[in-house]
């Protein structure tokens, strides 16, 4: 056992222990070997390095990174809008990715803007904690053979205001450190770094690969660290390097250890892994182009670090990393959103459905019929009160109480089957429009058209009829009056047309006709009579007057039946045209008016994807 000396320990006062302490301390501090020589290592970092500002000349944090004219904020008010429109439309699933932009977006912003956080992630052995330690100067990260070595994110902060930052990455205040005092601590251009040395992301334990992921969705950047032996590794590139493709421009990939690559065999495997990067749609920044840093060094004999930490400094100085990334966040998600909101074609009812549909209404509720219907109850009507009383008197006779008369038919609603089939007209109608409407839409959005014009179709043959019915009720008070029941002038979904109202010349043509039926009466009886021997004899002035009553009946109904020819065509006409127009109405109003409205939300959601996708910084 060594002896104490006073030497080595200060003077004793006899009992042992120097400076008469009886707790074995020498200055109020341990003296047992490694401890001393820590604590001590400690107080010269803390003696060398400056001494913090004061409070009241602390520069102050800067919340908000982007500038108010930039492109970015008016991407995120679009995306916010645009989530707000489409919640409606689109699952919760789909809007998640754009709900966490968002979210981590307004967390972003309220946090420092003087401050840009790199995380350092790699594979087990890739020298990524080495690295790390370059970087700061000290070994703040553990290392060695045993694996994993890091379990948790460790943080490195160059300057003080970061905490905030560091409470969103979840990162311990014990595993928050500061650079060793050295030229990387005061260099200037790293004034602001915040970096975060991450576990394995292959590391057998199933934490540690959770933890890389929640972090790398957080950061403002990412340095990967790839080896000689791991960098083509399919999980590296398939689950990171190419989903965030479009994050080339906060994205460094470092070929390290390369000290173990004899001649130029570092060159040609780094031009291996541009190949590799290139395949999975990483911009490379070559040439001046913006895209990702790639580069080749040795964390562990230093080659190619001062190269690495000057791009970082030029990248930390610039300050605009947070602004990139969650552009490229909102670029991602766009993209994720592309196939909701993107069209193939020109979308929409033109006015060819338009009419084409009014078309199939017309002749589900069988409006051409009904004009014709109308026409010829006209022509009907002008027979019976301008024809002869005989004829009209034989017509009744045949009609009289016969169970199939065409009165009576007239007054008989349409059978089921015929009214079946109208109604199955109205549901073709339906589907054709929306089918058409929704034609090219994306899914989400087609089947919102759809269901708005299935949801108006409900009731539709029932609403049709109504309006027909009082279509018909305008005309007929528009043409001076209605039949003697006061019923429309035109028919209904399952009737017939009731008798149109008599035009002022028909009074005319029925005095006249009976002008002609009184000769015929007047002549004949005077036949009678000269038979008979009441009169005396004389054919021809009798005969000559029945004659013309005879002659003169036909005549007169010939003769209104020509001149009823063009009122009943336009009479029939306008039946049809009401009954076309209510039915048109109607079908706007349940139909179209319902899909134009989805046609124009889709529009309106459509205009800010295109807001959100127009200053995209990845292409996509």
């Amino acid at each position: 056992m060594t002896a104490v000396t006073d030497e080595d320990h200060g003077k004793g006062d006899g009992t042992g222990k120097p400076d008469g302490r009886a707790d074995g301390r020498a200055d109020g501090r341990w003296d047992d070997g490694l401890i001393a020589r820590r604590a001590a290592e400690a107080r010269e970092a803390e003696e060398a390095a400056p001494p913090p500002p004061a409070e009241d000349e602390a520069e102050p944090q800067v919340e908000a990174y982007a500038p108010a004219d930039g492109p970015l904020p008016a991407r995120l008010d679009a995306l916010r809008e645009l989530v707000g429109l489409s919640r409606a439309r689109l699952d919760r699933d789909t809007l998640a990715e754009a709900g966490r932009v968002l979210d981590e977006a307004a967390a972003r912003q309220r946090l420092s803007s003087r401050h840009t956080v790199i995380a350092v992630a790699g594979a087990t052995g890739s020298g990524k904690s080495t690295l790390f330690n370059a970087l700061a100067g000290a070994p703040i990260s553990d290392t060695g053979l045993r694996r994993p070595t890091t379990s948790q994110p460790i943080a490195c902060s160059w300057t003080d205001g970061a905490a905030g930052l560091l409470d969103r990455l979840a990162v311990p205040g014990r595993l928050r450190r500061r650079p060793h005092p050295g030229p990387a601590a005061f260099d200037e251009a790293l004034q602001g770094l915040v970096l975060v040395d991450l576990p394995d992301h292959d590391s057998a334990a199933t934490e540690h690969r959770d933890q890389v992921d929640r972090v790398l969705a957080l950061v403002d950047a990412v340095i990967w660290v790839v080896d000689p032996e791991k960098y083509a590794d399919a999980a590296l590139h398939e689950r990171y390097l190419r989903p965030l493709a479009g994050h080339a421009e906060v994205t460094f990939v470092v070929l390290n250890q390369t000290d173990r690559l004899p001649g130029e065999a570092a060159d040609l495997v780094l031009d291996d892994l541009r190949r590799l990067l290139d395949e999975d749609g990483i911009a490379l920044g070559e040439h001046g182009e913006p895209g990702a840093t790639v580069m080749s060094l040795s964390a562990l004999t230093g080659d190619g670090v001062p190269e690495l930490r000057e791009m970082i400094g030029r990248f930390v100085s610039d300050r605009t990393a947070a602004t990139r990334r969650l552009s490229a966040d909102v670029d991602a998600a766009a993209a994720r959103l592309r196939r909701v909101y993107v069209a193939e074609g020109r979308p929409g009812l033109g006015e060819r459905a338009r009419e084409e549909f009014t078309d199939r209404l017309a002749e589900a509720v069988g409006a051409a019929a009904a004009g014709q219907a109308a026409e010829r109850e006209w022509r009907r009507n002008a027979s019976r009160a301008c024809g002869t009383p005989w004829l009209r008197l034989w017509r009744w006779y045949e009609n009289r109480g016969l169970p199939g008369s065409l009165d009576r038919l007239g007054q008989a609603l349409t059978p089921p089957e015929e009214e079946l089939t109208a109604r199955q007209r109205v549901e073709q109608a339906v589907r054709i429009v929306a089918d058409d409407a929704a034609d090219g839409l994306p899914g989400p959005w087609a089947q919102a058209v759809r269901e708005a014009a299935f949801a108006g179709a409900q009731g539709l043959p029932e609403a049709l009829d109504e309006l027909a019915v009082r279509a018909g009720a305008a005309g007929a008070s528009k043409r001076g009056g209605g039949t003697e029941t006061g019923k429309s002038t035109v028919p209904q979904l399952g009737g017939r047309p009731p008798k149109p109202p008599r035009p002022k010349w028909w009074p005319a043509a029925v005095l006249a006709q009976a002008s002609m039926t009184l000769l015929q009466i007047f002549g004949g009886l005077w036949l009678v009579g000269q038979i008979i021997g009441v009169l005396e004899p004389g054919l021809v002035t009798p005969a000559l007057i029945m004659l013309a009553g005879v002659v003169g009946g036909p005549l007169v109904e010939w003769g209104c039946a020509a001149a009823i020819r063009g009122p009943a065509r336009r009479y029939g006409q306008d039946a049809e045209r009401r009954l076309r127009e209510a039915a048109a109405g109607c079908g706007r109003a349940r139909v179209l008016d319902p899909v134009a409205a989805e046609l124009v939300r889709y529009r309106e959601v459509r205009e800010r994807y295109v807001t959100v996708t127009e200053f995209s910084t990845t292409g996509r």
